[in-house]
């Protein structure tokens, strides 16, 4: 039986295959993911709408994890996101915060400075 670090764990890798289907596939099915820097998105269908629009951007990323930890059912992930849009590099830190249950996210929190993003992007 996977452990709630080992289901982040390939949540993580699988956001290298780029496929909103299998990402959202990891929620429950109210789960949310609230990108800090925006509202937060409930839902597994609206929650795989909102990793596609914009994955649709991406044609690489793979996550390196820095630090992961669980307690009870909270899994907490620092990494850096390294990204790529077409030519253009993004590397992002990020602290995640995974509310699991039953095997799945039930709320994934993640915490990150928009201003990297979009100033990589210009």
């Amino acid at each position: 039986m996977s452990t709630n670090t080992d289901i982040i764990r390939d949540f993580i890798a699988a956001w290298s295959r780029l496929d909103a289907a299998e990402l959202a596939d990891y929620f429950t099915e109210d789960g949310t993911y609230h990108n800090m820097p925006m509202g937060p998105v409930s839902g597994k269908s609206n929650v795989q709408g909102f990793i596609a629009a914009f994955l649709k951007n991406w044609t690489q990323t793979n996550w390196d994890v820095l630090n992961l930890s669980e307690h009870e059912n909270i899994v907490f992930a620092e990494r850096l996101d390294r990204t790529k849009l077409g030519d253009i590099s993004v590397d992002l830190p990020c602290c995640g915060v995974f509310e699991m249950h039953e095997g799945k996210i039930r709320v994934w929190r993640d915490y990150f400075d928009m201003a990297t993003y979009t100033k990589a992007l210009e």
